[in-house]
């Protein structure tokens, strides 16, 4: 019997999705702040979260990015790239081991505020039966690994 609540307890926690959210208001245009996004050869530069992506920034391609959340141990992750939607949206999906334990879809927005300014988001959906074994990981270090890139993307693109 106690099996069954178990099961029903993850089946439970898997249907309740959590997103993590960041912005931040850049002095510069959504062309120069995407052209750096895309730059993936220049990321060990600057990005303290996103250590390293390699591969082709194309629709349906599969990217490997090394993600490096503070005070926490960093991973590689081979996503999928769900969308490119030029000086707009970057966004792939990809999960842990199998799908439907811990699934990430990863987005990067720009807002042109058309005032010389952009709001860039970043932000996660997590889906799966292990998201409330990471809460505090996903709460607490990868929120401010987002934030980090957020500040030095900012930097970054007032230069």
């Amino acid at each position: 019997m106690h099996s069954h609540v178990f099961i029903l307890f993850l089946i439970i926690m898997a249907k309740h999705p959590k997103e993590i959210k960041t912005e931040i208001i850049i002095n510069s245009n959504p062309s120069k702040i995407w052209t750096i996004l895309m730059d993936f050869n220049k990321y060990p530069e600057w990005n303290p979260f996103i250590r390293s992506i390699t591969g082709q920034p194309l629709k349906g391609n599969k990217i490997s990015a090394r993600l490096e959340p503070p005070d926490a141990k960093g991973m590689t992750i081979n996503p999928t790239i769900l969308e490119v939607n030029n000086e707009k949206e970057f966004r792939w999906s990809g999960h842990l081991i199998i799908p439907g334990l811990f699934d990430g879809e990863h987005i990067f927005e720009l807002i042109d505020n058309q005032n010389g300014t952009t709001t860039f988001i970043q932000r996660e959906k997590f889906n799966g039966i292990l998201i409330s074994l990471f809460k505090k990981l996903l709460d607490d270090n990868t929120r401010r690994g987002f934030e980090l890139m957020n500040q030095q993307l900012k930097i970054e693109s007032e230069k």
